[in-house]
């Protein structure tokens, strides 16, 4: 097939060109966090995670694009889908204080307010006959097929180990403002994005995975503060890892 380089855009490639700049606009307009995501302790490299708590420009070529910016903000949509679902098939489900739009999200905030997260939700009742323990956290991800049909085979824990270590530092942190959420099983949900299907699973608080995580992060603040680099997550670019880093350039140009 030839392609033509001349070929003048269509009325599509311009409403969505408009779409893109609008969304990358408005996002260069956010500042960036100045804390590390509890989300993000999981991430396979710990210098990855460095970059990340301190801003550090990405790559040429790396920052989100509009089409990934969609991505997320569809990820959310469908989000609080499955809380209307959940709410309507009996669970008490609250994701934010009291319940209300003007309610703060539940999270918590460690390490002088350097490690922060925010909770999907907290389960305070379940339908009748399902003897779920509670409170329960709730984690919501959205997955296209192929991960989900992942994660319904193997679990969240084997398939997706960042959301297992979430899941962890999110059940011990919220203990202390929450009493009992470490000691009932949380609940995941994944939807799969191309087909709509649910996947539910209890997943028993793991207190060595958690404080794994903790520790990991405070590890991450040391070293950023005395200026140094933990090691890289492998040792030639090429690693999956690497080739999908928004840093990896600059990683790589760097000592190791």
């Amino acid at each position: 097939m030839t392609l033509d380089y001349n070929r003048r855009p269509s009325f599509a490639d311009r409403v969505n060109a408009a779409v893109d700049r609008a969304l990358t606009a408005d996002q260069a307009t956010r500042p960036p966090r100045d804390y590390l995501g509890g989300s993000r302790l999981g991430h396979a490299c710990e210098r990855a995670l460095q970059f990340e708590f301190t801003a550090t420009s990405k790559d040429e070529g790396q920052d989100f694009s509009g089409q990934l910016l969609r991505i997320f903000a569809i990820g959310h949509a469908l989000e609080d889908l499955a809380v209307a679902w959940l709410r309507g098939a009996g669970f008490d489900l609250y994701t934010r204080k009291g319940n209300r739009p003007d309610g703060g999200q539940f999270g918590f905030s460690v390490a002088g307010g350097r490690i922060r997260g925010h909770v999907d939700g907290i389960i305070a009742a379940g339908p009748e006959g399902f003897g779920l323990a509670v409170p329960a956290l709730w984690e919501c991800k959205t997955m296209n097929a192929k991960n989900w049909r992942a994660c319904v085979k193997d679990g969240v824990t084997k398939s997706k180990p960042v959301y297992a270590a979430q899941i962890a530092v999110y059940q011990a942190y919220m203990e202390a403002t929450v009493p009992g959420i470490s000691t009932a099983p949380a609940l995941f949900t994944a939807i799969n994005k191309d087909t709509a299907e649910l996947h539910h699973e209890q997943v028993a608080f793991d207190a060595d995975l958690a404080q794994r995580m903790s520790d990991r992060g405070v590890r991450i603040l040391q070293a950023t503060d005395a200026g140094e680099l933990l090691p890289r997550v492998a040792t030639t670019p090429d690693f999956f890892e690497c080739r999908f880093c928004p840093w990896s350039a600059r990683c790589w140009g760097l000592p190791a």
